[in-house]
């Protein structure tokens, strides 16, 4: 049986001994520069993006925003550029790996342990259940009331590259946002004294953030599936889950519509 009462209030986990003043400062730069080079940095821009958008004249949802975009002409130009951006990812991945082993945290300390393929796998399905196909039907609903942008999730030319990219595009994407937004931001908000429950809050506020360039419904969607995967791994410290739950989305999505757009009249 579930207990609900520990879901919504979990008890903080056993820290380190607290930290002199030095060390707490030195913390809070740490994380100040890591999200002003990553994703706080972007939540920034998208909240200007979405400033600029509901000045322009009409509704939110006759504007587009395309996800993944090609850069060039020249097809191996292209395929560069795109190497590139998932490049930049993973970098900002393996820089909160990093982080956190150098804080004495590595990979099986933040749930990174040998993945357990039959549960990992099945708990990722049931995540990518869980957020994926409420978050389509949030998605519609908010830009039938002209709360989103029309979001098209690819308009990468069509090369032989095209699908390979856009699945690379998934795993750099789940591994940059699962390993800083949850493991490491949740992990050194912790090391600071904030509860489970507050460093969920700036997790899942985070993650919301630089979404908002899609709209507000977007920024929503994401804040709740900040709390449920942040609070998923806050109770199992199980991050393979949710790399697969994030990948399995966003392949749906990119891979999805490059499928069957021209097939279905409600696609963009």
């Amino acid at each position: 049986m579930i207990d609900l009462k520990s879901w919504i209030n979990p008890p903080k986990p056993e820290t380190s001994p607290p930290l002199e003043p030095g060390e707490r400062r030195a913390i809070k730069i740490e994380i100040a520069i890591v999200l002003l080079v990553t994703f706080g940095l972007s939540g920034l821009s998208s909240i200007l993006s979405l400033v600029e958008d509901a000045l322009l004249a009409g509704s939110l949802s006759d504007q587009t925003v395309a996800l993944n975009t090609s850069s060039s002409s020249l097809g191996i130009i292209d395929l560069l550029y795109q190497v590139l951006r998932i490049l930049r990812l993973a970098a900002w991945g393996a820089l909160g790996l990093y982080l956190l082993w150098r804080a004495g945290l590595g990979p099986r300390l933040i749930g990174l342990a040998r993945p357990r393929a039959k549960t990992d796998l099945l708990q990722g399905l049931g995540l990518a259940a869980l957020i994926g196909l409420p978050g389509l039907v949030f998605y519609l609903v908010g830009n039938a009331v002209g709360l989103n942008l029309t979001v098209v999730p690819s308009t990468i030319d069509d090369h032989w590259w095209r699908i390979p990219a856009l699945i690379a595009y998934a795993f750099a994407n789940s591994g940059a946002e699962e390993i800083l937004v949850v493991a490491y931001l949740i992990s050194r908000l912790r090391r600071l004294g904030l509860s489970e429950n507050r460093s969920l809050l700036l997790s899942a506020l985070l993650r919301g953030s630089y979404h908002l360039y899609q709209g507000v419904g977007a920024g929503v969607g994401n804040f709740l599936m900040g709390l449920v995967f942040g609070r998923f791994w806050q109770k199992t410290n199980r991050l393979w889950p949710l790399l697969i739950a994030h990948a399995l989305i966003d392949i749906v999505a990119f891979v999805g519509y490059t499928a069957l757009r021209g097939h279905l009249t409600w696609l963009p």
